[in-house]
């Protein structure tokens, strides 16, 4: 699953890069990627955004399903405890208020389930889960884990799709978007050959809005914009 540092491939993907990704980087740096890009403002404007919605923030309880460790660490907020749920691992020293575990978010053992936590945190990571009924089971989850969450992903009709950075690239037909994958400069990673390129194509679902109410029915539905076209959907429960 992917991380909420940065929409990018999944964890569990292990893609080369090819010697043509040093064209498409600089884009990438300021767009997405750079300290000072788009994508970065935007992520300290979120993290605004999480501070209001939860101002207990720094004494919470957090499960984060499917981020990263090294997300927690850069962050400016510091919760009580976080419970990092990743399908990949991470192999570095943490601080005691932090921890890792490699765990399926749509598949959790019941210990997990059965845990005290007060907030549910994921980011850019239900739409990689893979099909409706994955989607399903990861919302159930996070209805089971805490009363409290904040769920973000990126919104399927925004005209640029943020993890290649290609205009309508969603709704394109698979082979092309597997073309893009293995060629396209400002693609996160590219993908080596043919088939990974398809594998790549088909992992990521963007959801709209219905979606998204379908499976967070008590929610408030937060946009994220970007010259007033919806970017992003947050489901927030405080």
């Amino acid at each position: 699953m992917a991380g909420h540092e940065n929409p990018g491939p999944p964890l569990s993907i292990a893609n080369a890069l090819g010697e043509d990704d040093a064209v498409g980087s600089p884009l990438r740096q300021l767009f997405v990627d750079g300290p000072n890009s788009v994508a970065a403002k935007a992520r300290a404007r979120r993290w605004r955004w999480v501070r209001e919605s939860f101002p207990g923030l720094d004494q919470m309880n957090v499960i984060d399903l499917g981020g990263t460790a090294t997300a927690w660490l850069r962050a400016p907020v510091r919760p009580a405890s976080v419970h990092v749920i990743n399908l990949a691992h991470e192999d570095q020293e943490l601080p005691d208020w932090l921890r890792t575990e490699v765990g399926d978010a749509c598949d959790l053992p019941k210990r997990i389930l059965g845990s005290d936590y007060d907030l549910v945190f994921s980011n850019a990571v239900i739409e990689h889960v893979g099909g409706f009924a994955r989607r399903r089971a990861f919302a159930d989850a996070v209805h089971t884990l805490a009363g409290k969450y904040w769920v973000q992903t990126p919104y399927r009709y925004f005209p640029v799709e943020p993890h290649v950075l290609f205009p309508f690239y969603q709704f394109l037909p698979v082979t092309t978007r597997a073309r893009i994958n293995r060629f396209w400069p400002l693609v996160h990673t590219k993908s080596p050959d043919r088939e990974a390129a398809l594998h790549d194509a088909l992992e990521i679902e963007l959801i709209g809005r219905a979606e998204m109410a379908l499976l967070f029915p008590s929610a408030r539905m937060k946009a994220e914009r970007v010259a007033g076209i919806t970017k992003s959907l947050i489901a927030i429960r405080a």
